[in-house]
């Protein structure tokens, strides 16, 4: 097999081993944004997967790919939450052990939630960088096996998955909007839409504070950023100055690139609620976030990918009361 670039085929047999460890989740016609933007958006609702976001898909076919060995051993990642909640599920349904390493920046919830799936966490530092110094201290000393949130090879498989979902499901797609942290989602979903039809436009869409992957492309290489606080925690960390997949992917496949700031980050969680009935956190909003505040304007039939749904329900409840929060402050 090559594991140097990932293919369509990849995506299509990492579907077969996940089948049964995910959910297909639904796309629904957003009326409110379709008359706002005057083209049809449809919402890719996969906060509504089984751990809250799409990160169980690459979790759980990295997990299923491993070997007897590996197995022995356990696995263990570093995490702002979501990997770290799909990780700790996945390795539960295998019954493997699990470790996920996090900074302090990452909120109470996301720790509970990692932690109800049974496996153990660890709070490291200030940012993900401090925390992989944990991973990588009990891969060469306890022998386990680091799953990162991204830039592995069965990881991106996995949430290229959605991408197959989504254009069955839509086949007349004309543009999909991705929140983009390390680039794990957007590879993935970038590889499986371009393989089938070239012509849909990729928009990735991040916050303006600390979006790794776009000052990276900005840059023409991966650079270091400022991990900050922000309501997108899940978009937080670096990509890894030794990055191996999702930027090349995302610099080849990724055809507009757009930052919200927090303000229209809350807005979007707030539409959410209040026109579609929906509780998501501030990364799965961000692609709202763009077509509220005019940012993403297209004549394309749209879909927009809400990545995820584990906010702390204290702070949805302050956001769509109509607060003004900055968790900078907090």
């Amino acid at each position: 097999m090559n594991r140097s670039r990932i293919t369509i085929a990849d995506i299509e047999q990492a579907r077969e081993r996940i089948s049964t460890a995910v959910v297909q989740t639904p796309v629904v016609q957003s009326a409110a944004l379709s008359e706002l933007n005057g083209v049809c958006v449809n919402l890719k609702l996969e906060h509504l997967q089984t751990t809250g976001s799409f990160k169980l898909r690459g979790a759980s076919n990295a997990i299923l790919n491993l070997d007897s060995e590996q197995r022995k051993y356990g696995v263990v990642g570093v995490s702002t939450g979501n990997h770290g909640r799909g990780l700790a599920y996945a390795a539960s349904q295998a019954g493997i052990r699990c470790i996920i390493c996090m900074s302090s920046l990452v909120p109470q919830n996301k720790i509970d939630g990692i932690k109800s799936h049974g496996a153990e966490v660890r709070i490291v530092g200030q940012s993900q960088d401090d925390a992989q110094i944990e991973v990588d201290r009990l891969v060469s000393e306890e022998n386990m096996t680091m799953l990162p949130p991204f830039d592995h090879f069965d990881i991106i498989s996995g949430q290229g998955t959605l991408g197959l979902e989504l254009l069955e499901q839509v086949p007349n797609v004309e543009a999909v909007a991705v929140p983009v942290s390390g680039g794990g989602l957007i590879s993935g979903v970038a590889v499986a839409i371009k393989a089938q039809n070239p012509a849909i436009r990729v928009i990735g869409v991040s916050m303006e504070r600390g979006a790794a992957m776009h000052a990276s492309l900005k840059a023409k290489h991966p650079v270091l950023v400022e991990e900050l606080p922000t309501l997108a925690d899940s978009l937080g960390g670096g990509i890894g100055l030794d990055n191996q997949y999702t930027f090349a992917i995302a610099q080849d496949l990724i055809d507009e690139f757009i930052l919200v700031s927090e303000d229209e980050i809350a807005q979007a969680i707030r539409h959410a609620y209040w026109k579609e009935r929906l509780i998501i956190e501030g990364s799965g909003s961000v692609g709202i976030a763009a077509l509220l505040s005019g940012k993403l304007q297209t004549s394309k039939l749209l879909a927009v990918i809400v990545s995820g749904g584990n906010i702390d329900l204290n702070l949805h409840y302050r956001i769509i009361s109509g607060e003004n929060v900055d968790v900078a402050n907090e």
